[in-house]
C-alpha cells in the first residue's frame, strides 16, 4: 500500500523532529533510530520531489488555528534551510518597463531571504556568491547586488574597466545565480555551526538548524559542471562537523551517482508514485546503487511490463528512450540504426508513431497485440544484440 508524502517526510526526520512537529497533529510518535549524515533519494521529473520538500518543510513550520501558534512557527522554521522550485520563486524580474530603468532580479522577503540578508550584510559574501556564480557560467557575466541588498542587476563586463548596461540573463543563468546564493549561504552555515560553543560563533541564527534539504540543484547544467556542483557540495557537506542532516533529491543519474561515491555515511532511496496518487520510498541499499542509472530503469519498466503482460502505448516512448541512449552511449549518430538491420525503417516509424502520436483519436493506452510483440521483439534485439550483459542459467 503507498504512502502520501507527508508519512515520507516523517519517515525522512528524526524521531526528535516527529515528536516536536507532526506529533502534535496527529499524535504519531516513531520509534527511535539513527538518521545518517546524508539521504539521498532519485526520482524521476514529475514524481513529487518538489512536494515532498515542500511537506518536509511543513513539519517544521505547521500551519496554525491562530492563538499562541504563530509564535512557535518562527523557531520551527529556523529548523530547516532549504532549496527548491518555491525558493527560485523568491526572486523574480522588473524588467524595466517604467521609464528609463533597467532590467533587475528582485528578491521576495521571507524567511530565507531573511537568511540571506545576514549573509550579504552582516557576513559580507556577495563576493563569494559572484565567484560561484561566474565559475558555472562566465567571468564577464557579472552580478550587482543594490544598495539594500534586495535587488540583483548583471552586467557583461569588458575587460577595460567598462561594462556594459543591466542586461536579463537566461532562465538557466537566472537557475545557477539563485544556486550560488543558496550554495555560499550554506558554506557559512556550516562554518558558523563548525565552532562547536554556541557563544563563539560569528551568529546565532543558526542554532537551531537541524536539516538542509536540496532539490535538484543540476537542472540547468550541463555534465561537467553538474559533476563539478555534486562534488563541490558532497565537499561541502563532508566539512560539516555539526549535527546537521542533509536530504538531497534529484532526476539526474550522473549527479545521483557521483553523490553516492562521494559519501559514505548515507541511506539511499527511489522514490515513485502510483496511479491512485500515492507513493513509495524504497530503499536501495549497497551495491544496487552501483548500477543505479536511468537506462537500467527503463530496461527493468519494460520487462517488468512484458512480464505482467502490461505493456501500453507510452512503452514504446520508454523503448525509444532506451535505444536513444544506449545510441548516445556506443557512439552510433542514429539510434535507429540499432534496430535489427532488415527492417530498420519499419521498426523506426512503429516507434515514432507510437511515441509521437499528436491526434487526439489516436492517444489510446491499450496497445493491438502486435505492437505488444513489437516492443518484446526490440527489447530483446537491444539486449542481445548491444552489449547487455545477460545473466547465464544455472
Amino acid at each position: 500500500m503507498g504512502k502520501t508524502l507527508e508519512e515520507i517526510a516523517q519517515h525522512l526526520s528524526t524521531p526528535k523532529t516527529v515528536q516536536k512537529t507532526v506529533a502534535e497533529k496527529r499524535k504519531v510518535v516513531e520509534e527511535a533510530k539513527p538518521v545518517p549524515k546524508v539521504q539521498l533519494i532519485y526520482a524521476f521529473n514529475g514524481t513529487g520531489k518538489t512536494r515532498l520538500s515542500r511537506e518536509f518543510s511543513r513539519m517544521f513550520a505547521p500551519q496554525t488555528d491562530g492563538g499562541g501558534g504563530a509564535e512557535q512557527a518562527g523557531p520551527l522554521r529556523n529548523k530547516i534551510l532549504y532549496y527548491n522550485a518555491f525558493t527560485e520563486d523568491l526572486f523574480y524580474w522588473d524588467n524595466g518597463t517604467v521609464g528609463d530603468s533597467e532590467p533587475k532580479l528582485k528578491i521576495q522577503p521571507n524567511a530565507y531571504t531573511d537568511w540571506l540578508l545576514t549573509l550579504l550584510k552582516d557576513l559580507g559574501q556577495d563576493g563569494n556568491i559572484v565567484s560561484y556564480f561566474q565559475r558555472y557560467t562566465s567571468d564577464k557575466l557579472t552580478p550587482h547586488f543594490s544598495e539594500d541588498f534586495s535587488a540583483v542587476s548583471f552586467s557583461l563586463e569588458r575587460g577595460d574597466n567598462e561594462r556594459s548596461g543591466n542586461i536579463k540573463i537566461s532562465k538557466g543563468e537566472e537557475s545557477n545565480f539563485i544556486w550560488s546564493v543558496f550554495y555560499a549561504l550554506l558554506d557559512q552555515v556550516i562554518a558558523i555551526l563548525n565552532v562547536a560553543e554556541p557563544d563563539n560563533r560569528e551568529t546565532q541564527q543558526f542554532d537551531q538548524l537541524e536539516y538542509v534539504f536540496i532539490d535538484d540543484p543540476v537542472s540547468s547544467l550541463d555534465d561537467n559542471h553538474l559533476i563539478e556542483v555534486a562534488v563541490n557540495l558532497a565537499g561541502l557537506i563532508k566539512s560539516s562537523q555539526s549535527d546537521l542532516k542533509f536530504i538531497i533529491t534529484t532526476h539526474s543519474p550522473l549527479f545521483y551517482n557521483v553523490l553516492f561515491n562521494e559519501f559514505n555515511n548515507k541511506t539511499c532511496y527511489m522514490l515513485e508514485r502510483f496511479e491512485d496518487g500515492s507513493f513509495a520510498l524504497t530503499e536501495k541499499p549497497g551495491d544496487s546503487n552501483k548500477s543505479f542509472s536511468y537506462h537500467l530503469h527503463l530496461l527493468q519498466t519494460i520487462e517488468q511490463a512484458i512480464a505482467d503482460q502490461k505493456v501500453e502505448r507510452y512503452h514504446f516512448t520508454l523503448l525509444r528512450n532506451l535505444y536513444e541512449k544506449t545510441a548516445s552511449f556506443l557512439g552510433y549518430p542514429k539510434w535507429s540504426e540499432l534496430l535489427p538491420d532488415d527492417k530498420q525503417l519499419y521498426y523506426s516509424r512503429i516507434i515514432n508513431f507510437t511515441s509521437h502520436s499528436t491526434l487526439s483519436n489516436e492517444a489510446v493506452a491499450e496497445p493491438t497485440p502486435q505492437e505488444r510483440a513489437t516492443v518484446q521483439l526490440l527489447l530483446d534485439h537491444l539486449k542481445s544484440s548491444h552489449g547487455f550483459w545477460q545473466q547465464q542459467g544455472a
